[in-house]
């Protein structure tokens, strides 16, 4: 009865004549999310680009023609990277002004140019695997059940 009523469910304004994700039923072999994710290739068949700028997601996939429509990576990949590269650069930093006492330039010439270049790497690697992992487990948005 349940699958009756989703597949009689009309069809979601915002992707017009597109299919949602979970009707996604290509015959792909199975991709490594983290693999794919991390190396910015598209989550069903690893081939295709994900990204078309650094951290622009494309329309689709040029290999597989997945419509990347269903992604919303949201704030996600920012927040691990401030975690993760925030505790290491605090941390050396901490570690640097305990040992030595360095002026505080020393420091911004340090640290400032070290969170760039950790970040932003660590920032399109984290999209894409958010974006397979996503793809894989077919995450989407939150809906309430009005049936029961």
């Amino acid at each position: 009865m349940m699958a009756e009523a989703a597949r009689k469910q009309p069809p979601l304004p915002f992707l017009g004549d597109r299919k949602p994700m979970s009707q996604d039923r290509a015959p792909h072999t199975l991709v490594d999310p983290a693999k794919a994710g991390l190396r910015g290739r598209c989550p069903r068949c690893g081939e295709g680009r994900l990204f078309s700028g650094f951290l622009t997601v494309a329309l689709r996939c040029s290999n597989c023609d997945l419509d990347y429509a269903f992604i919303d990576s949201g704030d996600g990949p920012a927040v691990f990277v401030i975690l993760i590269i925030g505790f290491i650069v605090v941390g050396l930093a901490l570690w640097l002004e305990v040992t030595v006492g360095p002026p505080l330039w020393v420091h911004f010439l340090l640290w400032l140019p070290l969170t760039l270049i950790l970040s932003l790497p660590l920032l399109r690697s984290l999209k894409g695997l958010m974006i397979a992992l996503q793809y894989k487990h077919q995450a989407s948005e939150g809906r309430l059940d009005r049936d029961r």
